[in-house]
């Protein structure tokens, strides 16, 4: 292995981003459970939801912008509906407090809703409805995120890349999860081409004037362009409603950046839907099988989600290989 990566287990790298938290004004349980989702984006494949946003999650902690020591809080007022108050503290913990509450009030009632306010950037969303589909529910969950995607037609960027995501539950295999953003390709590709001066493809984004453009630096100042054009824009104003309008969240043009401590919290919103697949029908899992079976006999096909089974096989037998300027990084920060 080459001097300048190391080896290391999962446990190891939570430990030391969790240390990397703490010393920027993260209380401990919520630096271990941001540091827990980093690293699991990391190992799954994601790496725009990985390692990358130790830094900018540190610098805005430490500048206020995000309440490292928020303590998230849960209220019902209907049978099948609660709501989370992240209190502009990281996305993690909001998250997991729904998941919790949503499992039991989805089994009593088959259908359940949580609304979560005041957040921030929340990761990977597989991870979330997945947790769902463990519990044997079937979930579907969206984000608004800062903006970046103007509407079709427009030039100006109003929405965010806003994902979604769907977990349901397979009996003795894996949860199958789908997970997408509604741009075209990740912001981070386009920044990576501007890190390095290289030309991005014709169709990514457009310049601030809502031409399409190949220059990666006009590209970041104007917005990119949602995946299957107008269908993506209208599913982005879908996402903008559900997780911004019914959460009483900031919308994407409102939300300050993710990457930087400057500025007031993002505040943006996630909403996630829960079926209790029990409250179907009898057959619920065997057509789901049927389904994935007529899918995977025909020659080059695979279920969405792979990739991220393939990453955890990896570093369960061969551990994870860390840059050695990465972990460089991470001390830095813990102090």
């Amino acid at each position: 292995m080459s001097q300048d990566v190391v080896n290391m287990t999962r446990e190891q790298a939570e430990s030391m981003i969790t240390a990397a938290f703490v010393n920027s004004k993260v209380s401990e349980a919520s630096a271990k459970s941001v540091a827990a989702a980093l690293v699991s984006a990391e190992i799954d494949g994601q790496k725009g939801h990985g390692f990358s946003r130790v830094s900018s999650y540190a610098a805005q902690s430490t500048s206020g912008k995000v309440d490292g020591f928020a303590v998230p809080e849960v209220s019902q007022d209907r049978p099948a509906f609660i709501k989370v108050d992240a209190k502009n503290g990281f996305a993690y913990p909001a998250v997991e407090l729904a998941i919790e509450k949503l499992t039991e009030v989805t089994k009593a009632n088959g259908i359940a809703g949580a609304a979560i306010s005041n957040s921030h950037h929340c990761g990977q969303l597989s991870r979330h409805v997945e947790k769902l589909a463990e519990s044997g529910l079937m979930a579907i969950m969206v984000a608004n995120t800062p903006k970046a995607m103007a509407p079709w037609g427009g030039s100006a960027p109003l929405f965010g890349t806003n994902p979604i995501a769907f977990g349901v539950p397979r009996g003795g295999e894996a949860p199958l999860v789908i997970d997408l953003s509604l741009s075209k390709v990740a912001r981070g590709k386009i920044m990576a081409a501007n890190k390095s001066g290289e030309a991005i493809p014709e169709g990514w984004a457009l310049d601030a004037d809502g031409n399409d453009t190949t220059d990666p630096k006009a590209a970041l100042g104007g917005s990119m362009i949602p995946m299957g054009d107008a269908k993506g824009a209208a599913l982005a104003l879908l996402v903008e409603i559900l997780a911004a309008t019914v959460t009483g969240s900031n919308y994407s043009f409102e939300a300050s950046s993710f990457f930087d401590g400057e500025g007031e919290p993002p505040s943006v919103g996630q909403f996630i839907l829960a079926i209790d697949t029990g409250a179907t029908h009898d057959l619920f899992a065997n057509r789901l099988e049927a389904l994935l079976g007529e899918m995977l006999a025909q020659n080059g096909t695979r279920l969405p989600g792979q990739k991220r089974l393939n990453g955890r096989e990896i570093c369960e037998e061969q551990g994870l290989n860390v840059p050695k300027a990465t972990i460089d990084e991470f001390k830095a920060l813990a102090g």
